[in-house]
């Protein structure tokens, strides 16, 4: 069972963390956008069977967190919640810490290391939204993925309903059924007439996709000094292997894993697969810097 409480940072919103239990080294994981800290618990549950401490948390505007302060979602704030979380939990240089992060989720990790170098001792990033330029371009309203958002439905008759609808058409439908489960259950609530409606409203989406292409991670990237994997499917319509090793050969210890047959989702597609290969990186001898790594 997850345990989770909420607390607030110094100047920031208040942020939900769930406790998945455990002993052992710390792990942290960080969720994409639109989804919530919950959605990992397949994922949590396989490391602390393989005895790792496990901690998730709701960036900002998403989840059981308070939206973003007079609704800027520009993506230091994300990089500031993971900080926020690492302070509240004391984690900051604990041995052994590992933290695992999803689409945002892996780009907030590596904003957080390279403002805060010796946070972690290991990253693993799937598919972080880090775009390969120096020049990162203005805001987009208009760009497809805010677009999207703001059609997304954000009313149900009910979870079972929702469930139903998300598991039988794309994109949610590649999701394992125990993450769409989890999603569903936590990323809606109950609305007074009986309804649910989601946590992360579309528009807080939407402004999300609008500033991410800026977040300028790229040219920071070789600040971040501990071994990071920059993992990515094949196929995917996101990070693909390419752009992984254009942002790896910029981190002074990165390299890439591609997971066959996964897409965007991979880790909430296959979280059994996706664990063992964090467990992997996790447990192996420091690697060396640019190392080409293997499929997963």
């Amino acid at each position: 069972m997850v345990a989770t409480h909420r607390f607030t940072p110094p100047g920031g919103p208040a942020l939900a963390v769930h406790a998945w239990g455990g002993d052992g080294p710390p792990v942290l994981l960080a969720h994409p956008t639109g989804f919530h800290g919950v959605v990992w618990a397949p994922v949590a549950s396989a490391l602390v069977d393989a005895g790792r401490h496990v901690w998730s948390f709701d960036f900002r505007g998403h989840g059981d967190s308070d939206p973003a302060p007079g609704g800027d979602y520009d993506w230091a704030g994300f990089g500031a919640d993971v900080g926020a979380v690492v302070d509240h939990l004391d984690l900051a240089g604990q041995p052994g810490l590992l933290g695992v992060g999803h689409s945002k989720g892996g780009a907030a990790l590596l904003q957080a290391e390279a403002d805060r170098p010796g946070t972690f001792e290991r990253l693993y990033c799937f598919e972080p939204i880090v775009f390969p330029t120096d020049d990162p371009p203005p805001p987009d309203p208009a760009n497809p993925m805010s677009a999207a958002a703001r059609r997304r439905r954000a009313v149900w008759p009910d979870r079972d309903a929702a469930f139903e609808s998300y598991s039988s058409r794309p994109p949610l439908s590649v999701l394992d059924p125990e993450a769409l489960r989890a999603y569903v259950d936590h990323g809606l609530r109950d609305r007074p007439d009986g309804t649910v409606e989601l946590k992360c409203t579309p528009e807080h989406e939407a402004r999300v996709y609008e500033t991410g292409g800026r977040n300028g991670m790229y040219s920071r990237l070789g600040a971040i000094r501990c071994p990071v994997v920059v993992a990515c499917g094949a196929p995917t319509d996101a990070i693909n292997e390419a752009v992984a090793g254009m942002l790896a050969a910029r981190l002074p210890r990165g390299r890439v894993e591609v997971f066959e047959g996964l897409g965007h989702f991979g880790p909430l597609q296959d979280p059994e697969r996706f664990a063992t290969a964090v467990l992997r990186f996790a447990d192996a001898p420091d690697d060396p810097a640019h190392d080409p790594g293997g499929p997963a």
